[in-house]
């Protein structure tokens, strides 16, 4: 298992339960090793031509990029925005034996 491989993936959603539920539902399937809750968190941002401002939780998934599109699907599937927030980024490095762990927890299929 190389660094590379292992990537987090981040959302945004309206409230603590949804957060709970997502994070919950994906490392069932196994489409994440972890998914770590964080919140409330604030965020501002212009949607459909206003600028809004609301309260939300972050999660922040371990998965590897091979599981990426089945996680991207079921965040989607479970999100409740009509365009929800899902940002993928590498891990260039990391400890071996968590990397390995995560690989070993996650299905690409």
């Amino acid at each position: 298992m190389t660094a590379g491989q292992v990537v987090q993936v981040v959302t945004t959603v309206d409230s603590r339960a949804a957060a709970d539920v997502l994070a919950t539902v994906t490392v069932e399937a196994r489409a994440a090793a972890c998914a770590q809750v964080d919140g409330p968190i604030r965020s501002t941002y212009r949607w459909q031509g206003a600028v809004e401002s609301a309260e939300e939780w972050r999660i922040t998934f371990k998965t590897t990029a091979a599981a990426y599109p089945r996680l991207e699907a079921i965040i989607r599937d479970n999100h409740s925005y009509d365009v929800p927030e899902i940002l993928c980024t590498d891990v260039t490095t990391g400890h071996p034996a968590y990397l390995a762990w995560v690989a070993g927890e996650v299905s690409a299929g």
